[in-house]
């Protein structure tokens, strides 16, 4: 299985000044490859080989990003291995018909959020790598996850009857929200679900606004930092001693290979965030973290079709691109849900449930969402739920 671990090499055709712009602001994560016009781009691949991934406008001088899409995969990407984003200025119906028919990897309409397209880009490269390996060994189809009929069905039901049912207590903490603190009662995150698919996941929100950028001076916080990855400057320094192999050349630095898949590895190991008695956390936030009700509007993206009652949790992109290897990728070929089964085995627990733990349980998961008796099993799990929702740790 080839390595997913280094920086990806990314093209971008096309001339949006904007585009450019929020791409080149990766600069360290992406290996931006630019030209104006299908004929460079393609004379660049001749000469330099594949890149990761290709952004590319709709719009461009002489073939436009749909003709230039067959061009590409039939001279150079045959068996469409490698994701295509096509971006369009404004939704156009048959366009994203013809989108579809071409096995483009997906359409976006601009504005566009250039980490949330890299990381599309990334996520898609993973799938197809995890997918192909699968297929060569098991010689065999992989078969994508699709909710079935009757989880699908009853996921729309219980989250219509839950969501009026719950309305009032909803709005008593909208209210209590805004008035300890200044900024939006809901919060919206780009998560990853099922087959690596970015949706926007709706809590409500439990921090003050600026938690976010508090993140990286609490990083020491961390339950699931492992000892190993404080001495990580000490490792480091010893490999770019020791290797004679390959050297990757950076923007900001000279690095063996070997220690650059080093660090990805420490970086996967410290994926999975959470903190004991958050410093985060408004008071109003840890009454509704302590009953769950900040997980409430996310019934709403069960009703959308982003996530089903009972499935793996979603995660953040920047937990999700982290997991690459193939026990990892694992957890995305089953539905993302608002509880799961690491959720009801954590809670009454006395000791940290570890990533090994817990992935080992999403996986578990996978392949209970797979099997025949899949819904019985998430009536157990919800039924565990409800009590575990006051019991006193917070998972």
């Amino acid at each position: 299985m080839e390595s997913v671990n280094r920086q990806m090499k990314l093209m971008y055709i096309g001339s949006d000044d904007v585009v450019l712009s929020k791409l080149k602001g990766l600069n360290g994560r992406v290996n931006l490859v630019h030209h104006a016009n299908p004929l460079e781009a393609s004379s660049w691949i001749e000469n330099n080989g594949l890149v990761d991934g290709v952004v590319c406008e709709l719009e461009l001088p002489g073939l436009n990003g749909l003709d230039y899409n067959d061009v590409f995969v039939n001279k150079f990407d045959k068996q469409q291995k490698i994701p295509y984003i096509l971006l369009v200025d404004e939704k156009q119906p048959e366009i994203i018909k013809k989108a579809i028919q071409q096995k483009i990897s997906d359409v976006y309409t601009k504005p566009v959020d250039a980490e949330t397209i890299t990381n599309r880009v990334n996520f898609l490269k993973v799938l197809t790598v995890h997918m192909s390996f699968n297929q060569a060994e098991e010689n065999q189809n992989v078969k994508v996850y699709k909710t079935p009929f009757f989880k699908r069905t009853f996921d729309i039901v219980f989250a219509s009857l839950a969501l009026l049912g719950l309305s009032p207590l909803l709005l008593a903490f909208v209210i209590a929200i805004r008035l300890e603190s200044k900024g939006k009662v809901y919060y919206i995150s780009k998560r990853v679900g099922t087959g690596y698919r970015i949706f926007n996941f709706l809590k409500l929100r439990s921090m003050y606004p600026d938690a976010d950028k508090r993140l990286k001076e609490l990083e020491h916080l961390n339950q699931y930092q492992s000892e190993e990855n404080v001495e990580e400057n000490n490792v480091v320094e010893e490999d770019v001693e020791e290797n004679q192999g390959t050297i990757l050349f950076g923007d900001e630095e000279e690095v063996a290979e070997t220690t650059h898949i080093k660090r990805q590895k420490n970086k996967q190991d410290k994926a999975f965030v959470k903190f004991e008695n958050d410093p985060r956390i408004t008071r109003v936030g840890h009454i509704i973290r302590k009953l769950s009700i900040d997980e409430l509007p996310q019934l709403i993206n069960v009703i959308r079709g982003d996530m089903s009652i009972v499935g793996n949790r979603p995660l953040p992109l920047y937990e999700a691109e982290m997991l690459t290897t193939d026990e990892w990728t694992d957890r995305f070929n089953g539905p993302a849900g608002i509880t799961g089964l690491w959720q009801v085995e954590a809670r009454g627990k006395s000791s940290k449930m570890s990533p090994e733990e817990r992935k080992g349980l999403d996986n578990k998961y996978v392949e209970i969402a797979n099997s025949s008796y899949s819904f019985w099993k998430d009536i157990w799990i919800i039924l565990r739920t409800i009590p575990a929702v006051f019991q006193k740790e917070n998972v």
